[in-house]
């Protein structure tokens, strides 16, 4: 049965969702309807400029044209098989994206948390079957202010704890270093340690950036120790920092990088974990898997996602685009502003307790055209598509300027 809704407003549908949805996301009231390049609609006709980019999931733009057509064209021939059979459209991602990478090997899911199940289960096979750890005692070290995804083992090692509340046990180890101390890395590492895990920018914590120089340091101590350096790039990576992933701002190599969101652009969900043959290769048939993960759908979606990301420059853009946004930012006089930080296309704006908190900066932003979400109570996140350009960065500045001098 097809149930047809003729003119609804924006609040008819705010109160279908709360009377018949789980009451787990607090968004802002806006019901978006339409998107096109770095534009959406709401239900009523109202444009805005989008600054969020879906959690860095749509750096292509919204409905990118490309992206559109891989998406129909494979889905008239072929969605989904399953990995009981193979498909054309797997081996072609896999080894377009181990070329553009320099990785051995990839393993296909679907959303990012699992892609990080999956890295935190290649780092413990690997910690059994090659570097030699007692069965059962495998450590994996992880950062605080992690945002890695919402999974029990995930939550596990989250110190956020509105995040473990209720949901405990708590899988077992995981051991938790402060963000950006090497000092700490370094105690913390025991000859059961298999990896270390890591967000080279910490986005939900608030657009964190770690100190100069510590993603390479921590990565020679990794190797030192025969422990795996493990990047979470699925927020930061595919251009968002401004290069294809945000842990070559320092020359890093990871052992393992997961990556998702704008692996699709945004139409499906695609996710990956890349390594090389040493780490891949404990997996054998039935040790992991996904009915949905490499299906020639999503492959033949993140194909093209990927192509377009690279033949039209977004990552130069995200780079010389965030950069002028930075120093623009930093520019506006606000009594609200505590700092201004981020790398690329990817900007938080922490505000000062006595501000009021970020929700209601981002509710004026929104009756002014542009649309982003408060992270961690006092940070504006500012993450449009890589696709920007100056002048419709202009455009937003003028609005988040007088947003933030007189709100």
């Amino acid at each position: 049965m097809v149930l047809e809704y003729q003119a609804l407003t924006t609040q008819d549908y705010i109160d279908l969702e709360k009377k018949y949805g789980a009451n787990n996301y607090k968004p802002l009231d806006v019901v978006l309807t339409r998107g096109e390049g770095i534009w959406v609609w709401d239900v009523e006709g109202h444009r805005y400029l989008d600054f969020l980019s879906a959690y860095s999931a749509v750096n292509q733009g919204h409905a990118h044209p490309r992206i559109l057509q891989a998406l129909i064209d494979q889905a008239q021939r072929l969605p989904l098989t399953s990995r009981a059979f193979r498909n054309d459209q797997l081996p072609l991602l896999a080894k377009e994206l181990c070329e553009l990478t320099g990785y051995d090997k990839m393993i296909p899911m679907n959303s990012g948390a699992e892609a990080v199940e999956t890295a935190l289960k290649l780092a413990r096979k690997w910690g059994y079957k090659v570097k030699g750890v007692a069965e059962d005692q495998a450590q994996i070290i992880v950062c605080s202010g992690n945002f890695q995804g919402r999974t029990i083992s995930i939550i596990s090692f989250s110190d956020e704890p509105q995040y473990r509340d209720g949901f405990g046990p708590f899988t077992p180890g995981f051991v938790t270093v402060p963000y950006g101390d090497l000092e700490a890395l370094e105690r913390a590492i025991t000859p059961d340690t298999v990896a270390f895990s890591v967000e080279p920018i910490q986005g939900e914590a608030g657009v964190v950036m770690p100190p100069p120089g510590y993603l390479r340091a921590a990565a020679d101590l990794c190797k030192q120790h025969n422990v795996l350096f493990f990047a979470d790039e699925i927020q930061s990576g595919l251009g968002r920092s401004g290069k294809l992933f945000a842990s070559d701002w320092e020359d890093v190599r990871p052992d393992m990088i997961a990556i998702g969101k704008a692996l699709s652009g945004g139409f499906y969900p695609v996710s990956a974990v890349l390594t090389d043959s040493q780490v891949m290769d404990v997996l054998r048939p039935g040790d992991h898997g996904s009915t949905f993960g490499g299906n020639p759908l999503g492959a033949a979606v993140a194909r093209m996602a990927l192509r377009v990301l690279i033949e039209e420059g977004m990552i130069d853009n995200a780079r010389q685009v965030g950069a002028y946004l930075l120093e623009r930012l930093r520019q506006i006089a606000s009594p609200h502003v505590k700092e201004v930080r981020g790398r690329g296309l990817l900007i938080g704006v922490e505000l000062r307790p006595e501000a009021g908190g970020a929700r209601r900066f981002c509710e004026a932003l929104r009756a002014e055209g542009l649309l982003c979400k408060e992270t961690h109570d006092h940070v504006i996140r500012f993450a449009p598509p890589l696709i920007i350009t100056r002048a419709e960065v202009d455009w937003a500045l003028e609005r988040i300027e007088r947003v933030l001098r007189t709100a």
